[in-house]
């Protein structure tokens, strides 16, 4: 066996002395090179699968300390409102920073807001000062098991004027054309590029405040409904049923709640 290994990698035998013991006429050699032949097939194996079968290493997900900072918001960004901003850390490491709070969407998965720093400084401008000016952008979706940090497709959303509200793995809020002009119900589902509901609800003027398009839509279970409130005070009611989504008309409504 110790001549099988020294053949193998040639640590006290030469290659020639190796050759010549692995085709020895007799049936001693003969099993002694199957010997090694099934060393190196184990070897192999073991460096193949192993790595493979080892536990995944966990990762920790944390957030850092709050902190406020000036959020300029207005039509001519005239008008300082506080953020609170903390760090999204993932093993030790600022991945991201976020504000408000976070929601689990599974067991293993959860959402956050995202915020970031925006280079605010002229061409002409001397490098020194930095001007950073903090922005809020979209929603993050983050794995609790691999540590990884996307960013959630939500189609029509804006970073300053939709209020999102989450519900198992649904999100609602009110979308804003590219034109800024008009608003939509937007119902859309984690993993899925196209939402589940696009429905226009008016005509809007935004005036550079924030969640302007509407406040955040209201949910209820059994049976899942979404309730998107308008600027004007009235109300339009969606039902939920896995992908399919269907308008809950006045009368329904006052049926059910007569029951």
């Amino acid at each position: 066996m110790q001549e099988s290994w020294e053949c193998l990698f040639g640590s006290k035998i030469t290659n020639t002395v190796c050759s010549l013991t692995l085709f020895r006429p007799d049936a001693s050699a003969y099993f002694h090179g199957m010997r090694c032949s099934w060393v190196l097939v184990l070897g192999t194996w073991l460096l193949l699968h192993l790595p493979a079968n080892a536990a995944a290493k966990p990762h920790v997900i944390s957030f850092g300390k709050t902190t406020t900072v000036k959020w300029l918001v207005g039509l001519d960004e005239e008008k300082a409102v506080d953020l609170k901003v903390r760090p999204l850390f993932v093993d030790t490491r600022v991945k991201e920073y976020t504000t408000g709070p976070a929601r689990d969407i599974t067991d293993r998965l959860f959402v956050v807001r995202r915020v970031f720093r925006l280079n605010d400084a002229l061409p002409e401008d001397p490098a020194t000062p930095a001007r950073w000016q903090w922005q809020r952008g979209g929603w993050l979706l983050v794995d609790r098991m691999t540590g990884r940090v996307t960013p959630v497709n939500l189609p029509e959303f804006d970073a300053l004027y939709s209020a999102a509200s989450w519900y198992r793995d649904y999100v609602a809020y009110c979308g804003i054309s590219d034109d800024g002009r008009k608003a939509f119900a937007i119902v859309a589902q984690v993993g899925r590029r196209k939402p589940l509901l696009k429905k226009q609800l008016g005509s809007i003027e935004l005036n550079g405040m924030p969640d302007f398009a509407c406040r955040a839509p209201q949910w209820q279970r059994q049976p899942a409904r979404v309730t998107f409130p308008g600027q004007g005070g009235e109300r339009t009611t969606f039902s939920i049923r896995g992908h399919v989504i269907d308008l809950v008309n006045d009368q329904e409504e006052e049926a059910e709640a007569t029951e």
